[in-house]
């Protein structure tokens, strides 16, 4: 069954992705099945997506009562959810701004582009390693050479810093300088945790020069590390989120705080479907259901246990991360070979780089499954060595 959907995604799809890895056809909270009946635990939640799973009920009700009652109104007018969800951003994020919502991260990485240009500077400062998106905008502000060459000349003008090095920031910043744009964890370059002072720094040094502090907490946001936001104490200027912001419903968000939030003004920047009722019930749905079941704390919990277990294998040199937003270091470029073996053990992870494998699984996974992960990461590992011999 697999295989005759495979031929007919490659006679029907374009090849942006490569042959996908399955053909899945269902999920239930950290489980997916695919189209030959296969089960796997998903230890990777749509890229750090699927904040509650698979088909959880709270997400399923919101959406069906939403659209049953009023499912897309153009941005001429407002609806409740939307206006609700951007209330509840703003208490999240601690302070007083406004919201523009998207359809995905990328959009609201564009917003906040276009946002910092209304600062009447243009020059940005991004990070070595990072990954904002792969529209125009958002791609010239992303640091992999593969993704930006055969699209050059990119908008704007950015210079890449070495992630994590704070004197090397406060030498590219300058009284020029729009915003300085940061991931708090870097995602794409697998899972990379900066020093602890450094999104202080960051702040120090952009309030000095009169810049913007716009921090992409896309993967990072909503729980994800176990906390609501992983730069929360750095008080920034602009967030952008979206991923685990509607648990698999497509959304985004770019916030505004402080003077930044009317930077953008009537005329400078619009969408069709972003904020639309259903994807903002959604959203509305995930923090709830974060906050009710307690999953800040369960992340924490369980990531704790994964990275601690993940460890043991001498394989295994680095382990980082906060809460279920895992990255780790093998001793052999083999993270190819490492998601491989996963899968036909039953496990679905990612991996960034040659050396590097990504967790994001979903916050409501249980402890039985990352027990048999965890029971089943050495012979992963032996499949994936085993090549080496």
């Amino acid at each position: 069954m697999s295989q005759q959907w495979q031929e007919r995604y490659a006679a029907s799809v374009m090849n942006t992705f490569g042959p996908p890895k399955l053909v899945l056809v269902k999920g239930e909270g950290a489980h997916v099945w695919d189209a030959d009946g296969k089960e796997y635990v998903d230890l990777l939640g749509g890229i750090a997506v699927n904040a509650l799973g698979h088909a959880h009920p709270a997400l399923v009700a919101a959406v069906t009562e939403q659209l049953g009652t009023l499912g897309h109104i153009s941005n001429f007018f407002t609806s409740t959810p939307q206006v609700e969800l951007a209330e509840r951003l703003l208490s999240l994020v601690g302070a007083d701004g406004r919201v523009f919502f998207t359809n995905s991260g990328t959009e609201a990485n564009e917003a906040a582009f276009k946002l910092t240009r209304r600062t009447g500077r243009t020059h940005l400062v991004a990070a070595e390693g990072a990954f904002h998106g792969r529209t125009m905008g958002a791609l010239a502000l992303t640091a992999k050479e593969a993704y930006r060459t055969p699209f050059e000349p990119l908008p704007g003008n950015v210079t890449f810093v070495p992630y994590g090095d704070e004197a090397a920031l406060a030498r590219a910043v300058t009284d020029q300088t729009a915003a300085v744009v940061l991931e708090p964890i870097q995602g794409e370059a697998g899972v990379v945790v900066p020093p602890d002072s450094y999104l202080a720094a960051a702040r120090e040094i952009t309030r000095d020069n009169g810049a913007l502090l716009w921090l992409d907490e896309i993967q990072t946001g909503i729980g994800r590390t176990g906390r609501w936001f992983a730069g929360e104490s750095a008080d920034p200027d602009v967030v952008t989120v979206a991923k685990g912001l509607g648990g698999g419903i497509p959304i985004g968000a770019c916030i505004g705080l402080g003077d930044a939030a009317t930077l953008l003004q009537p005329g400078n920047h619009g969408t069709t479907f972003g904020g639309n009722p259903v994807a903002c019930a959604a959203a509305l749905a995930v923090l709830d259901t974060i906050e009710k079941e307690g999953l800040l704390d369960h992340a924490t919990e369980v990531g704790q246990r994964l990275r601690d277990g993940l460890a043991q294998d001498p394989r295994v040199t680095e382990v980082r991360g906060r809460g279920l937003f895992i990255g780790l270091d093998l001793s052999e470029p083999v993270s190819a070979q490492v998601a491989a073996a996963a899968l036909t053990h039953g496990f679905i992870l990612n991996n960034p780089t040659p050396e590097r494998v990504r967790l994001a699984p979903p916050l409501v996974i249980g402890h039985d499954d990352v027990d048999a992960f965890l029971a089943a990461w050495p012979a992963i590992l032996d499949d994936a060595y085993g090549g080496l011999r």
